[in-house]
């Protein structure tokens, strides 16, 4: 679509009090999919959207959603549910829902939209539901279980029917509660799906709930153009991997806010317990965690609050060692597999809205090209720029080479992942300190951690407060809970002294304090947000005892006199 044609949100005959939140949000020009989908929507047709993730898509079918209540309430004489919109994750209800609050700032009173997605009470719940808000977010299992207890009821009011994220609502098994929801549903309504990709699951989807639609398929990449995503690798092995993160931090070559993928849980827990050690605060998004804690941490990174979240990878959740074991190896292990219990109803490298992300690292490479394209969306969204940086062990090169042909097709045959030169030799003296603090983050010290987290959600739960109450004892006995055999932390390892920095960044003069706090370098143009060593200079320490073999300001003591 040419500049020429480009259609601006006041010419889309949107309400006055919908354009003031626009413009409030700062949002000065739809997107393409949203230039493209709003006004087809508006006309009432049935619309399926793939576009690549952070291109608007949540906004594209909300804004119209908005509008046609606000048009209905015109005629309407009763107040009933008028859109069901439905999405995999709870995380992804819960945004869903902050958009359209941030798109009803102006109209809240005449538009009311309540999240049922969260394993809540039931009755509270049913409440909600019987005061028939314009808009109802859920999970389709959640949907059902109120459709079939009669507390919400859309045979009647329902207009519009949306389904976010379709290519995941089949793998993630509500296929079944799909197709008994659409028994729940008037005869005639308009319906949206909004996905990345067009596949097989989302083909399937089409036929059940569209009928005669229009199939928006932008014509763009999946992933932001290489002049504002940039795809780096680095060969490094499981000890290797672990140091070279640290050295990254701590030297500030990683600049901005990170999201680091692994792949299983207890390895979110090990590298959150292994940067605990050099005072690398970060936090752990993962499925095992309640709804309202991982919406929580979300929500606390995309204020700032952690410069570094760590999630882990749903599809490896299923397997020991995230799925690379072979299948002889995998019948050996299957006994070790988890009985942890899963919320399937999360998503962590999908859908999330994870906000103003410089760099994404793949700290264990993806399983497959779609866990990757959906890991590097997480950064460079709208017109940000963003770096993703993925660790390739020896036996990942098989998948990094699948990525790489896959991506290189739509960059024209150029290379997409380019390799980021890293001397790992000039590190050397972090990997004695990196080899230590990984080896001291045990099963123990990560079952602990779960254990801890666990005790302070219990603690907080607001549910659990008239029971505390009842049995102050049982209060008293989590509060006093054993002591947590948790990795010993020690405040030497938060300071880099000089004598560890490569030799490109060592200044003979002055003192060098390197941590998270210090100033970041200028970015260097072509290197997206890895900086490069050799264009950072910090300052070393006065006085080094290790270099100058000099101790200044040394009372004696009559022990000193001894020797």
């Amino acid at each position: 679509m040419g500049e020429e044609k480009k259609v601006m949100f006041h010419e889309m005959e949107l309400d006055d009090r919908i354009l003031k939140a626009i413009s409030q949000l700062g949002w000065p020009n739809p997107t393409l999919i949203q230039e493209t989908a709003i006004p087809l929507l508006l006309e009432g047709k049935d619309v399926l959207m793939r576009a690549r993730t952070g291109s608007g898509k949540t906004a594209a079918f909300t804004i119209p959603v908005i509008q046609k209540i606000l048009n209905l309430k015109n005629t309407s004489t009763h107040q009933g549910i008028k859109a069901l919109i439905l999405s995999p994750s709870k995380e992804l209800c819960g945004q869903i829902t902050s958009v359209i609050n941030d798109l009803t700032l102006k109209c809240s009173r005449e538009v009311r939209c309540i999240d049922i997605s969260q394993n809540g009470d039931m009755q509270i719940q049913k409440s909600l539901l019987a005061d028939k808000p314009d808009i109802v977010v859920a999970t389709p299992s959640r949907a059902l279980a109120h459709l079939k207890s009669n507390s919400m009821r859309l045979k009647e009011d329902l207009s519009v029917l949306v389904v976010d994220e379709a290519d995941l609502v089949f793998s993630f098994g509500y296929e079944a509660e799909i197709k008994e929801l659409l028994g729940h549903l008037p005869k005639i309504y308009q319906a949206v799906l909004a996905s990345a990709t067009l596949s097989d699951d989302v083909l399937s989807l089409k036929k059940i709930v569209l009928r005669n639609p229009v199939t928006l398929k932008l014509e763009e990449p999946e992933l932001a153009p290489s002049s504002q995503l940039q795809h780096y690798h680095l060969f490094a092995e499981e000890d290797d991997k672990a140091a070279i993160l640290y050295a990254l931090l701590k030297l500030n070559l990683i600049r901005g806010k990170s999201i680091i993928f692994v792949r299983t849980v207890d390895r979110c827990y090990k590298l959150k317990l292994y940067l605990e050690q050099f005072k690398i605060s970060s936090c752990v998004l993962n499925s095992e965690l309640p709804a309202a804690i991982r919406c929580l941490s979300v929500e606390q990174f995309n204020r700032g609050r952690y410069e570094i979240i760590v999630a882990s990878d749903e599809k490896a959740l299923e397997k020991p060692d995230g799925g690379l074991l072979g299948d002889e190896e995998f019948g050996k292990k299957r006994r070790q597999k988890s009985k942890r219990k899963k919320d399937k109803e999360s998503g962590v490298s999908r859908g999330i809205d994870f906000q103003h992300v410089s760099n994404v690292i793949n700290f264990d490479f993806p399983l497959d090209v779609t866990s990757y394209v959906h890991r590097a969306g997480r950064t460079a969204r709208g017109n940000n720029q963003g770096s993703v940086l993925s660790f390739v062990a020896i036996k990942e090169k098989p998948l990094m080479d699948a990525v790489e042909d896959h991506l290189s097709k739509g960059f024209n045959g150029q290379q997409v992942l380019q390799k980021y030169e890293f001397a790992l030799e000039s590190v050397e003296g972090f990997r004695y300190r990196s080899r230590d603090a990984w080896r001291a983050v045990t099963r123990v010290a990560v079952r602990e951690a779960r254990l801890a987290e666990l005790r302070r959600e219990l603690l907080a739960c607001r549910q659990l407060q008239g029971y505390f109450e009842e049995n102050p004892t049982d209060h008293a006995a989590l509060k006093r809970d054993k002591a947590l055999h948790t990795v010993r932390l020690q405040p030497q390892l938060a300071h880099v002294p000089e004598y560890l920095l490569p030799a490109a960044l060592r200044n003979e003069d002055t003192e060098a304090d390197v941590d998270a706090a210090a100033p970041a370098p200028k970015k260097k143009k072509q290197a997206g947000n890895f900086g490069s060593a050799k264009r950072h200079k910090y300052q070393a320490r006065q006085s080094d005892p290790l270099k100058s073999f000099q101790l200044k300001n040394l009372k004696k003591t009559p022990a000193a006199d001894d020797t």
